[in-house]
């Protein structure tokens, strides 16, 4: 018998830009097409609407060529930036969509959790669709009641689970669906950016979860852009660029392939970054890095003093300026705020010809790459948030003073602090009996006193 869970030779998906999205066909319009004369088909194909069908500008590959195998009890996390593919693959996967090209085996019982409730019927009752899933995932009642407690007690919907799941909100409906494709033992569980949904005591339970599933030996296929959780919970990963295999390998030398690919910084410019949120009327318009004497850097150095300038934009003067600098790990994961109401920083205003310095006596981050999140507001007000503002690289700059470098990648943190050796204190050694233990004991003949 075969090890491998997932067999992918070629997968291909092609999708018509702007195109509108084809109605599902009923057995009586499949039937008709097929009864129709091959000219006619073909002609429907290269004509619509008087205009080319089949020109190459028109279409888009999401996925070209892939190929892969999952061995039984793997998990494999599925990694890469927005449009890579990853989605597409796993509904290929899951038989939702077919495949341009190529072809792809599953070797047993196969559960996905691609969005919030799939597969749930708005009509039927919390109770009724967990039936509902547990049927289409080929198992018996029997089964499906023996996992039915756990089910509901992990979503926590046993107040409303007989209530049509219409009616549950968003959040209620995420806890259900996930608890249905995790608990209901599918031998291959497919996942897509599930643990991103929800609030941060349910992102840990989910994590736990699938975990737990991991050690359990099931097959788990994961998509996500947490990539603290995919180093966490992956044995391997797939990297896709552009619906191409770009790297399948172990997690940790994947991500580091895909974290080095991202570091591209823009040079500090951030009027033309988009991902940002805020009312925009005061915006950030560039970062930089400057030493103590306000020479500029390309980053900041370990043990050494260093300011992050932020130049703003506005048409006007703002008043009440709160301003704050996050910055990321490789994994994405924040590590540290810079906010200025912490150390009660009060910056009276901000428009035109203003800068925002925060300066730093000493940087404590031991040598790598980082990444900078940045947001200010007026009073109550956000003015910008911009999610990727850059990169921060900090080099070694001889932190402890003794000349001995900090190596990269073991630790992100560093801390002053001292090492002496001192006699151990009375207290904490044993103490002494000053007195002979005596031991009395009474039996029928008489007392026996050592």
């Amino acid at each position: 018998m075969s090890n491998l869970a997932v067999t992918a030779r070629g997968l291909s998906k092609r999708y018509r830009i702007g195109a509108r999205q084809e109605a599902y066909r009923t057995l009586r319009d499949s039937i008709m097409l097929g009864l129709r004369s091959p000219w006619e088909r073909f002609r429907s194909f290269i004509t619509r609407d008087g205009q080319a069908n089949g020109t190459a500008s028109s279409y888009i590959w999401a996925l070209d060529g892939v190929s892969f195998d999952v061995k039984h009890g793997e998990v494999l996390g599925i990694i890469g930036r927005n449009g890579a593919g990853k989605s597409t693959l796993l509904k290929i996967l899951s038989r939702i969509t077919e495949p341009t090209g190529g072809y792809a085996q599953i070797h047993g019982r196969m559960g996905s959790l691609l969005e919030v409730g799939t597969g749930f019927h708005p009509e039927l009752t919390g109770r009724e669709n967990i039936y509902l899933n547990g049927v289409i995932l080929g198992m018996k009642n029997a089964e499906i009641t023996r996992k039915f407690d756990q089910i509901v007690d992990f979503a926590e919907v046993e107040k409303f689970i007989d209530t049509p799941v219409k009616f549950y909100s968003s959040g209620m409906y995420l806890r259900l669906a996930f608890s249905v494709a995790a608990h209901l033992e599918p031998e291959i569980l497919v996942v897509d950016e599930v643990l991103a949904v929800g609030d941060a005591a349910f992102q840990k339970k989910c994590t736990g979860l699938m975990g737990q599933v991991a050690r359990d030996g099931r097959t788990v296929l994961f998509v996500s852009h947490n990539l603290a959780a995919v180093r966490q919970l992956c044995t391997s990963a797939l990297l896709l660029v552009g619906g191409q295999v770009e790297m399948l390998g172990r997690t940790e030398e994947v991500l580091r392939s895909y974290l080095d690919s991202t570091h591209e910084d823009s040079g500090g410019d951030l009027t033309q970054v988009k991902d940002r949120k805020g009312t925009g009327n005061l915006r950030f318009s560039y970062i930089r890095f400057e030493d103590e004497s306000g020479s500029r850097t390309t980053g900041l150095a370990s043990g050494q003093s260093g300011r992050i300038v932020l130049g703003v934009a506005a048409d006007r003067t703002f008043r009440d300026i709160r301003a704050c600098i996050a910055i990321l790990d490789g994994f994405q994961q924040k590590i540290m705020y810079l906010k200025s109401t912490y150390v009660r920083s009060h910056l009276a205003s901000a428009g035109p010809g203003v800068e925002l310095i925060c300066e730093i006596p000493r940087v404590h981050l031991a040598p790598g790459r980082y990444r900078l999140e940045i947001w200010m507001s007026s009073g109550s007000t956000l003015q910008d948030h911009v999610n990727d503002a850059t990169e921060l690289t900090i080099t070694d700059g001889n932190f402890f003073g003794t000349g001995e470098a900090v190596s990269p990648g073991f630790q992100v943190a560093l801390m002053d602090y001292t090492w002496r050796a001192r006699e151990a204190q009375e207290g904490n050694s044993k103490k002494v009996l000053s007195r002979p233990l005596t031991l009395s004991v009474s039996n029928a003949n008489g007392d026996l006193r050592v």
